[in-house]
């Protein structure tokens, strides 16, 4: 007899969960996230799940609870003996501390990636790393899926004359090159060097983009510093339009403040974690229906490549 599906969701994730829920047609499993007076969790679930295929919904962004509530759920999931246990992951915290680039620090993302392991998880499906050789830290199955499957057919929505895609750093020139590729458009890199994390120093235009509407790509949008210092300096240089698609709003300190008095005319992001407020320049695009087919291919043994739109281009 085939294993049941089931999907739970921890606290911080429930919204997005349920979109996910309803699109492979299934509600979300019962389960409750107990908690003591003094902050301590406890995930109980609410249904037998012995032998099922798990998939435990939530992402990791702040506070580090949510980490640890999706890592208590992984160890009940365990001792209650479900077959399979998936974490999905939409926003994988701590991946930007995915090296040692200075002295005497923490690799973050690695030592998340074995408590994910020791806690029981059996694959790991995310979205947009913040480095994608993140994958290499576990020694289970990873599904990295991509946003572009998301924002290429919002931006041929947009019919923009004179489409240029923009990194906003260095080491975002991959992930733009790709789309950039499928649109068979061309690529300009502001180049940045900080003083400290969320501190920009200097920046720079490499490329031209007179009179032309640039689109910046990035994974995160965080204090949103390098994302507004960009947008003034592509309008000095001549940008016609200044827009940008990041996949996880983290948006922390003033980024809202940020955002409202930049340069951007739009800020498209995924719902991988819940806006704090509303802002008038920022639009969110759901990822729930790519997470359910990832859900359904990872339990059906199929592949996921079908889901990467600039993949499906590269291979005509």
């Amino acid at each position: 007899m085939q294993p049941n599906v089931k999907i739970f969701s921890g606290t911080r994730s429930r919204y997005l969960a349920e979109k996910i829920a309803a699109h492979y047609g299934n509600g979300l499993g019962k389960i409750k996230i107990e908690q003591f007076s003094d902050g301590e969790i406890q995930p109980v679930f609410l249904e037998s799940i012995r032998g099922d295929y798990v998939f435990l919904v939530q992402s990791t962004c702040a506070p580090a609870d949510n980490l640890m509530e999706l890592l208590l759920m992984i160890d009940a999931a365990r001792r209650a003996s479900a077959g399979y246990i998936t974490a999905v992951i939409p926003y994988f915290g701590y991946a930007r501390q995915d090296r040692k680039d200075k002295p005497r620090v923490a690799i973050g993302s690695k030592l998340v990636a074995n408590m994910l392991v020791a806690a029981g998880a059996n694959r790991i499906i995310t979205m947009d790393l913040h480095a994608p050789q993140i994958q290499g830290f576990f020694d289970i199955p990873v599904d990295h899926l991509d946003s572009s499957a998301i924002f290429i057919p919002y931006i041929e929505s947009l019919n923009l004359e004179n489409l240029t895609f923009a990194s906003p750093d260095v080491g975002s020139t991959n992930r733009v090159r790709e789309v950039a590729s499928y649109f068979n458009a061309e690529m300009v890199i502001c180049d940045k060097h900080r003083k400290r994390a969320n501190e920009i120093a200097s920046m720079v235009v490499i490329g031209d983009v007179k009179d032309r509407d640039i689109v910046i790509i990035d994974d995160i949008v965080d204090t949103a510093g390098t994302l507004c210092k960009s947008a003034a300096l592509l309008k000095e240089k001549g940008a016609r339009s200044v827009r940008a698609f990041c996949t996880h709003p983290v948006l922390s300190g003033n980024a809202y403040e940020n955002l409202e008095n930049s340069a951007l005319e739009q800020l498209v992001v995924c719902d991988t974690i819940p806006l704090k407020k509303q802002c008038s320049k920022i639009e969110v695009v759901s990822v729930s229906e790519l997470f359910a087919v990832a859900i359904r291919n990872a339990y059906e043994n199929k592949s996921i490549t079908s889901l990467f739109i600039h993949s499906q281009r590269r291979n005509l």
